[in-house]
């Protein structure tokens, strides 16, 4: 939990899982992580054995990630953790479904 539980890193195995894609492809199908951040998670990832990186011999060089095996494990962490939303959302009464949420007060009138 403490690796999935860092912003963007599930997303980014999520991603991944489907298989091998450039930097800039990670980051356009995530959509609003910038640079920075996704390079930090993506070496974090490397550093845990759950992504590899492939620098590509092409011109100009590019560099490709790949889930390892103990990185594509994560499909069975994620097929769970749906079912687990899936039937939380089930079990929740159907008027509570489309309900906002209340607001805390302010205090202020």
């Amino acid at each position: 939990m403490e690796v999935l539980g860092r912003p963007w890193t599930g997303l980014i195995v999520a991603v991944l899982a489907d298989g091998p894609l450039r930097f800039s492809e990670i980051g356009e199908r995530i959509g609003s992580i910038g640079d920075r951040m996704l390079s930090e998670r993506l070496q974090e990832l490397e550093a845990l054995g759950v992504v590899v990186r492939h620098v590509l011999d092409s011109r100009p060089v590019g560099v490709r990630y790949e889930l390892t095996e103990a990185g594509q494990s994560f499909r069975e962490v994620s097929a769970a953790m749906s079912r687990w939303g899936e039937k939380l959302l089930a079990a929740q009464p159907s008027s509570a479904a489309g309900r906002p949420r209340k607001r805390a007060r302010s205090g202020r009138p």
